[in-house]
């Protein structure tokens, strides 16, 4: 599910929200509630009952179809999250001219990739639901569940035209495409507290040994060089990603996620976990990082505070800190790219990430029509502007034309730069693979980060993965 970027690009994190993720992640929202219908209430309130105890939020409607007075509305599921603020906005858009009506419900970032799966062959799953396309998708794909996008927009062959097609194309699976592009593309970058650098005599690492110079200097500064929210597990991955990308380039992971598990037991597959452990040695990510999480601020608040240097994180980290630490945002908070590894295979332009979130039907949707309606509104001058007063950066062709309505036009510029110039852009591995290899690659990341197990033990638990 890797696709190379604007010619090249393949998943996924999490947008976004990560599942990462595409992100977003940070002052989660719980789950709105679904109005109930007066007809057949307790009928209703026996289906779902189960569903809202498992969503932890009061999902009183169930599925697409009549909603409170006998209107008709289809339900939006997405992920909880900073985000959200757009997903508001266009559902109200939608809502004004149509007379049947679009429900946005949220899970709380932390809980979506579970409790999606668990509702998702249900009564309880949603018309339309946030993901990452490629593996996140792939097993609901295989099932029947989804609706392929030539179906839901007959009338309008050409959809895909609106957005750039090498992140469209992250959403195809058998060469059907089944997800729109839905917030903004999600490169991971390297943050920075401006203000602790300059302090600290820092400057962004351009290379491997700029990085581990800089380790030393703000440890010697007394902060976390870099605030690490290991508890999430998929922002460790962030770093396993970049590094094997930079030694082996694209190829190797492209080759294991293509089902050939010799590619994690090459020497560059070992020479990028010897680079991990020689940051983690550093003592780099401190010491508590497996109680820290990005998805309840923790991570983010270390970098705003001044309580650490770096954070490697996707681009809604401005979005997050935008939230939470405004004047964090507008003064202090530094981004630039992953530094290169000299000898290394991978191009030092080369991306990790998620090329977008997506929006994908479900083929049981009672309103296919105001479902096309609804989605089209993914690549409106209104949604553009919108993703772009966030610090999210929009993959539809008429992006361009509104950088400088951005929040900050220069963030905005930086990103489409990087994701047009990038010879490749891996996405997540957690989203590459199907859902099911999610928590096996986050418990072989953890223990080989945490000194559990050696090279051998992350190679073995990789190759047990099923990429099919």
């Amino acid at each position: 599910m890797r696709i190379p970027t604007w010619t090249s690009l393949r998943r996924p994190r999490r947008g976004q929200a990560p599942a990462r993720g595409a992100a977003g992640h940070a002052a989660a929202e719980k789950a709105a509630a679904r109005p109930g219908t007066p007809r057949g209430r307790s009928a209703r309130a026996a289906a779902c009952a189960g569903a809202a105890l498992l969503l932890g939020a009061s999902l009183t409607a169930c599925g697409g179809g009549s909603g409170q007075g006998g209107a008709q509305e289809f339900h939006v599921l997405v992920y909880g999250d900073a985000g959200n603020k757009v997903e508001k906005q266009i559902v109200a858009e939608f809502n004004k001219t149509s007379t049947v009506k679009a429900v946005l419900d949220t899970i709380p970032g932390a809980d979506y990739q579970q409790k999606l799966q668990t509702i998702i062959n249900t009564p309880q799953a949603p018309d339309v639901f946030f993901n990452w396309g490629g593996g996140s998708i792939q097993p609901f794909v295989k099932a029947g569940l989804l609706m392929p996008l030539d179906d839901v927009f007959k009338d309008d062959p050409k959809i895909g035209d609106h957005f750039l097609p090498s992140v469209y194309n992250t959403a195809k699976i058998d060469g059907k495409a089944y997800g729109i592009p839905m917030r903004g593309t999600q490169p991971v970058l390297l943050f920075s507290n401006k203000k602790v650098l300059a302090d600290a005599g820092v400057t962004p690492p351009k290379t491997w040994d700029d990085l581990l110079a800089a380790v030393k200097q703000l440890k010697a500064h007394g902060v976390t060089p870099i605030a690490l929210g290991g508890g999430d597990k998929w922002t460790t991955m962030m770093w396993f990603e970049y590094l094997y990308d930079r030694i082996a380039g694209p190829g190797l992971f492209e080759k294991a996620v293509g089902g050939d598990p010799s590619a994690w037991a090459s020497q560059d597959s070992r020479a990028a976990l010897a680079k991990i452990r020689q940051l983690v040695d550093a003592g780099a990510f401190g010491t508590n990082f497996d109680s820290v999480k990005f998805t309840d601020g923790g991570s983010a608040q270390l970098l705003a505070s001044g309580r650490a240097g770096f954070e490697l994180m996707g681009s809604w980290e401005y979005s997050t800190q935008k939230d939470a630490s405004p004047d964090f945002a507008a003064k202090d908070l530094g981004y630039s790219t992953f530094p290169s590894v000299p000898g290394g295979k991978g191009d030092p332009a080369d991306l990790v990430g998620n090329t977008n979130n997506f929006y994908s039907v479900m083929k049981k949707t009672k309103q296919p029509a105001a479902v096309a309606k609804f989605l089209k509104l993914m690549y409106s001058d209104t949604f553009v502007k919108a993703q772009l007063a966030i610090g999210n950066l929009p993959t539809t062709t008429n992006t361009s034309a509104f950088l400088d309505t951005s929040d900050d036009p220069a963030y905005a510029r930086f990103q489409l730069g990087l994701v047009s110039r990038a010879p490749s852009f891996q996405v997540s591995w957690d989203q590459a693979y199907p859902p099911a290899a999610m928590t096996p690659i986050y418990q072989a990341i953890q223990q080989f980060t945490d000194g559990q197990s050696d090279a051998g033990g992350f190679i073995r638990a990789m190759q047990a993965l099923d990429a099919s």
